[in-house]
């Protein structure tokens, strides 16, 4: 089986700002597992200071191997006090877990150094491997893994993604999808004509900032993972 918790987010790549902060900056990454995606953003940010926060206390050694600092909280709807600012803050797959993704989101908006940016992932629901078989054989099953994890509490699509974002302050700048890169998904893309596009993406990863004042979010043009990602990395790193 994958390694669910050692998982490296490499597809944020295009994402990422080309420095963090001032005397190195400062990351969080909340809900990181075993902390491997930490381990591979301090390639890209050597100065950089990194921490982890996650509920699951039996990946305490592996993250502290990977983590300048692993904070473990209980109940996780709540961050610890005294965590300070942060440039740059990932809730990558977590949120959906969560029975207030918002208050959360929030929580951690609330952590984010002037000039920061906060990057989200969140699976789409409306995806062919949910929709078809709720279609066709009227069938919505949970899952070990995946959009339709059974420990999902929270479901959304492209503009429910974007309206929490939103909804905690932020615009969002940039996007990337998961899914599209795959041969098949490309061809079903251009066979319909751009039609069926959001029906072939897994997830929506978005870099957001906070918004001054009020806002209108413009329309996001999505980047796909799998393209100039290690260059992308490499570029930061420079």
């Amino acid at each position: 089986m994958t390694d669910y918790y050692g998982l490296v987010r490499s597809e944020i790549a295009p994402l990422l700002p080309p420095r963090l902060g001032s005397g190195g900056g400062r990351a969080l990454d909340f809900g990181c597992g075993a902390g491997e995606t930490l381990n591979w953003l301090r390639q890209i940010y050597p100065a950089a200071e990194m921490v982890g926060i996650d509920a699951n206390r039996a990946l305490q050694e592996r993250l502290q191997r990977n983590a300048d600092r692993a904070i473990f909280i209980e109940p996780h709807d709540r961050l610890p006090a005294n965590l300070g600012q942060f440039d740059l803050i990932l809730a990558l797959d977590v949120l959906e877990h969560l029975a207030d993704p918002l208050s959360m989101l929030r929580q951690l908006v609330a952590q984010l150094a002037p000039g920061g940016s906060v990057i989200v992932s969140l699976p789409n629901v409306a995806h062919y491997s949910v929709v078809m078989p709720l279609l066709m054989r009227r069938r919505f099953a949970y899952q070990d893994a995946g959009i339709l994890d059974r420990t999902h509490l929270r479901f959304f699509v492209e503009d429910t993604a974007l309206a929490l974002m939103n909804d905690a302050g932020l615009v969002v700048d940039a996007g990337v999808v998961n899914g599209l890169q795959r041969r098949r998904n490309q061809l079903i893309n251009l066979a319909s004509f751009g039609l069926l596009r959001h029906r072939m993406v897994e997830q929506y990863i978005m870099r957001g900032h906070v918004a001054g004042g009020a806002f209108a979010q413009a329309r996001v043009a999505w980047q796909t993972t799998g393209r100039h990602t290690a260059e992308r990395a490499r570029q930061i790193g420079k």
